[in-house]
């Protein structure tokens, strides 16, 4: 939300006509975007993977806490990050 995205359709680039619009005032966050969501996934998958995270447990809870950690970063990155930026495509 610090990048002050379209949150409406009327607030897009695009609104009134034709082609692909972007939901942020500069074009290049559309990229930058993608790339910011992946770099929080692949954080989350460092962190799962640090001998620290594993400390006094199993196997079995380590793959599972692994498990619902990536679900619940991937489910949250195609919750708010493609809504956002499909709104105005």
């Amino acid at each position: 939300m610090a990048l002050q995205p379209a949150t409406d359709v009327r607030g897009c680039s695009n609104y009134g006509g034709n082609g692909n619009g972007t939901a942020f005032d500069d074009d290049g966050w559309d990229l930058l975007y993608h790339l910011l969501l992946l770099a929080w996934l692949l954080a989350v998958v460092v962190e799962q993977l640090l001998p620290v995270t594993w400390n006094g447990r199993k196997a079995g809870p380590i793959v599972a806490r692994a498990l619902l950690a990536l679900v619940t970063a991937v489910a949250a990155s195609c919750c708010v990050g493609f809504k956002l930026l499909l709104l105005c495509h």
